[in-house]
């Protein structure tokens, strides 16, 4: 990993199930997330995301991409426009510093709409190792 190198951007279908869910799963019951009259009466046209859900899309996609043994280390995210049924976010990703086994990714993410997040990872990945008598390497 090199300061400048991009993640392969990961597209997120953003469905009422995955925003309910998300929401219920981080205990966060805000009518605004599985409520569609209450969002409505509140100002928004539908259901959305709450930050806890788009925190953890986020650290899949920092984990999918650096792979199982990668520690997060600090994640640290600002909201924009909302997540909404029926849209889809791409997130995407590039290596703004490295210093040893650990890096810092900023992360954007948009939708239909703009941008719903954008913020910073700092990432621990095992190093590579070679493996005697393999010619491979392992972390």
């Amino acid at each position: 990993m090199r300061a400048g190198d991009e993640l392969a951007p990961l597209e997120v279908a953003i469905t009422r199930t995955l925003i309910v869910a998300g929401a219920v799963a981080s205990r966060d019951y805000q009518d605004v997330h599985h409520d569609p009259e209450a969002a409505r009466a509140k100002g928004s046209p539908d259901i959305f995301m709450n930050i806890l859900t788009t925190n953890g899309l986020v650290g899949r996609f920092i984990t999918d991409h650096f792979g199982p043994k990668a520690v997060l280390r600090r994640v640290a995210i600002r909201l924009g426009v909302p997540n909404r049924p029926g849209d889809t976010m791409v997130l995407r990703g590039t290596v703004e510093e490295v210093d040893g086994d650990t890096a810092v990714v900023r992360v954007t993410g948009e939708n239909g709409i703009g941008r719903h997040v954008t913020g910073t990872v700092t990432v621990t990945v095992p190093a590579l190792v070679p493996v005697p008598g393999t010619g491979e390497e392992a972390r």
